[in-house]
C-alpha cells in the first residue's frame, strides 16, 4: 500500500520570496527555495520541473546539456508532463502537447512553518489545443518542495460537454552516477511489458540496465528505491490512480541518435515515470482526475 503523504500546509503570501520568477537558459521559469537550501526550478513551458537541488547542493534530476530552450520544443530532462497522450499511443504528437505550451502561474507561497513551498501552474483548452484535440479541459500541476523531498501533482478536469479519454505521465528524469551500477527495487512480481523486445512477463529481482531499456510495469503497491543515484538513494511513491510505472533508459546506441542528448548521456540518467498508459482514463463532463508522484532522499 502506498504511503500517506502529508497534506500541503496552508500557504502564506507573506513569504513570497520563497518563489520568484527567473530566467533559465533564456526562458521564463520559477525558482522555489527553502531556508535549508533545497531549491527547484520550474519552467513555464510545460510546467516542467527542470532542477531539484537538495540542501547539500546535489542535483537530483537529469537535464541534458543539449536540450533546446526555444519556448516550444520539448525539453530533454527534468520532469516533462505528458498529456493528453503518452508516447505515440494516439493521433497527437509524441507525449501530447502540454509539455510544449506555456502554462500560467495560479498560486505560489511558503507554508507558515517555512517547511514547504508550492507553485501551481495551469493550462486550459484554447483555440490552438482544440485544433489538435477537440475537447475542453483544465490541467493543473502543483509542485511542492520540502526538505529532502519533491512532490508533483497533476490534476485534469473535463470542462467540455462530452466525455473524453487521456493517457498521461510525469516523465521524471533522475540523475544517476552510472546506469550500469544503478538498481531499481520494488517492481519485483509486477507485470511488465518490454517495449524493446515486445515481450510480456513478470519482473524478477531488481531492475538492472545493460543497453536500451523501455518497459511499462503494472504499478507496485509499495514505494520504489533507486540505488546508484547522485547522492543517497531515492524513494519514489505514486498515487494509486497512476496504474503504471514506466522505466526508460535509451542505452548507448539510441543516445547517439538523439540530437538533444550527449552520446554518453544515457549513463547519467534514468526515467522512472508515474503513468497511465495501458488503460486510458475516461472523464465525463465536469469530472476531475488527480495523480501525484513523490520523490524523497533516503538518509
Amino acid at each position: 500500500m502506498a504511503p500517506t503523504i502529508p497534506q500541503m500546509p496552508a500557504l502564506s503570501t507573506s513569504h513570497a520570496s520563497a518563489v520568484r520568477p527567473v530566467s533559465f537558459r533564456g526562458q521564463p521559469a520559477l525558482q522555489l527555495q527553502l531556508p535549508p537550501g533545497d531549491a527547484a526550478i520550474v519552467a513555464l513551458q510545460g510546467a516542467q520541473v527542470l532542477s531539484w537541488v537538495t540542501a547539500n547542493g546535489t542535483e537530483r534530476l537529469y537535464l541534458s546539456p543539449r536540450s533546446v530552450f526555444d519556448g516550444h520544443t520539448a525539453i530533454r530532462g527534468g520532469v516533462p508532463v505528458c498529456f493528453p497522450q503518452f508516447n505515440q499511443r494516439g493521433p497527437l504528437a509524441k507525449h501530447g502537447f502540454a509539455r510544449n505550451l506555456p502554462w500560467r502561474v495560479m498560486d505560489e507561497g511558503l507554508s507558515d512553518s517555512g517547511t514547504a513551498v508550492r507553485a501551481v501552474l495551469a493550462l486550459d483548452h484554447s483555440e490552438q489545443t482544440r485544433h489538435w484535440w477537440p475537447h475542453g479541459f483544465a490541467a493543473r500541476l502543483a509542485v511542492v518542495l520540502r526538505p529532502g523531498g519533491l512532490r508533483m501533482e497533476l490534476s485534469v478536469q473535463n470542462t467540455g460537454s462530452t466525455a473524453w479519454d487521456f493517457t498521461a505521465a510525469l516523465h521524471s528524469y533522475l540523475s544517476v552516477l552510472d546506469i550500469a551500477q544503478t538498481h531499481l527495487h520494488g517492481l519485483e512480481g509486477c507485470a511488465r511489458w518490454d517495449a524493446v523486445a515486445d515481450v510480456r512477463g513478470v519482473q524478477t529481482g531488481p531492475v538492472r540496465f545493460d543497453g536500451e531499456y523501455d518497459s511499462v510495469f503494472a504499478a507496485a503497491a509499495s514505494p520504489l528505491r533507486i540505488d546508484g543515484t547522485a547522492g543517497p538513494a531515492l524513494r519514489l511513491s505514486q498515487s494509486a490512480n497512476w496504474h503504471n510505472t514506466v522505466v526508460w533508459n535509451p542505452g548507448a546506441t539510441l543516445s547517439e541518435r538523439l540530437a538533444d542528448m550527449p552520446d554518453d548521456g544515457y549513463r547519467h540518467m534514468l526515467c522512472v515515470e508515474a503513468a497511465v498508459v495501458e488503460q486510458p482514463v475516461t472523464l465525463a463532463p465536469g469530472e476531475r482526475w488527480t495523480g501525484w508522484q513523490d520523490i524523497e532522499i533516503l538518509t
